[in-house]
């Protein structure tokens, strides 16, 4: 059996898969974890030191060593998508109650969900997108996408908006396996390879483990409430995104839409969030469902959108290379035979 080649045919399904089967031991076999003991329950439970070894891999394939140009578009989209959500959480947080809301087609959606939803683009899309759509320069731009991984960029924008106060010490902890990777994979190339291994693997693990934070009735509950929350991952990040990549990066366009998704990783915010902000916990699996519907929604449209962007700029080109192209000279008496 193909298991592996039949998960990659699922966007997003490395990570959601597994959270789905882990969703299942929750709801159907609750205390399976502690039942088991030892290292069955490690994995049932392990998300905090799966992610940490996760998030170290991932500081260490950043390179700084990237050319300008890639840097330049890099840097644009990052920060370009660090102050969408910013502003989407401080605009949110004036509407939506800090225990998020109780009722309605909305219920289970709060601040925390749209946060960790909005600030994280999904780094392996983005580059399979432009690797097919745009040029080396514009596919190699995730190099620095990798500082929105973890939950640092979330706790920044929450405690600038007022939403939620994390002592120093808090960042530091978020960072610290970050920045340590980080330093190592740029001081020897063959640490950043044999790191950056081990990204990839991880994922299913911190992915069951997440979903054993989760009740499937939970899920069922949010899942529409999840897909518009996708829908407007799309728009409210990707307009700006856009505009940002044209007018600032020098691109047409299709980097920034290729850039407006949610990551799979992001899934992970809202438990660790929660677990320093114990008002939180009672927020986590819906918003952790929330957060995987919108980067199941966003994996699926957002290079279907791309395609589209990317045809209508080169039916544009063309057309307008027909309209300014040199027409043949009329013919004079001279040349004329009868």
């Amino acid at each position: 059996m193909k298991l592996k080649k039949a998960m990659d045919r699922i966007p997003g399904g490395l990570m959601l898969v597994p959270l789905l089967l882990g969703a299942c031991v929750h709801t159907f076999a609750p205390g399976a974890g502690k039942y088991f003991g030892s290292f069955t329950n490690g994995l049932i439970a392990g998300t905090v030191p799966i992610l940490a070894v996760w998030f170290f891999c991932m500081g260490a394939t950043i390179d700084l060593r990237a050319t300008g140009t890639v840097l330049r578009k890099s840097g644009t989209l990052l920060v370009t998508k660090m102050v969408v959500a910013w502003i989407a959480t401080l605009v949110a947080s004036h509407f939506i109650p800090i225990d998020g809301i109780k009722g309605g087609l909305f219920a289970g959606l709060s601040v925390l969900a749209i946060t960790t939803s909005m600030d994280m683009t999904n780094g392996g899309l983005y580059a399979a997108v432009m690797q097919q759509y745009g040029t080396k320069e514009e596919a190699g731009a995730f190099v620095l996408m990798s500082v929105e991984s973890g939950p640092l960029v979330s706790m920044i924008i929450l405690g600038a908006t007022g939403v939620a106060f994390f002592e120093p010490r808090l960042f530091v902890g978020a960072v610290l396996p970050f920045l340590i990777g980080f330093a190592l994979g740029n001081i020897d190339s063959d640490l950043r390879e044999f790191f950056g291994r081990c990204v990839h693997p991880l994922i299913p693990f911190f992915g069951f483990a997440l979903g054993n934070g989760i009740d499937l009735n939970v899920i069922a509950k949010s899942g529409m409430a999840g897909v518009l929350l996708g829908l407007a991952v799309i728009v409210v990040t990707g307009i700006p995104l856009i505009v940002a990549d044209r007018w600032i990066a020098g691109g047409n366009g299709a980097a920034g839409l290729a850039a407006s998704s949610t990551a799979g990783a992001a899934v992970a915010n809202p438990a660790i969030i929660g677990e320093m902000i114990p008002s939180f916990k009672p927020l986590v699996p819906a918003a952790t469902a929330m957060v995987a519907t919108a980067c199941l929604v966003t994996a699926i449209l957002v290079p279907m959108l791309t395609a589209l962007w990317v045809r209508r700029h080169h039916a544009r080109d063309t057309l307008r290379e027909e309209l300014l192209a040199p027409t043949a000279p009329p013919l004079k008496e001279s040349d004329m035979h009868v």
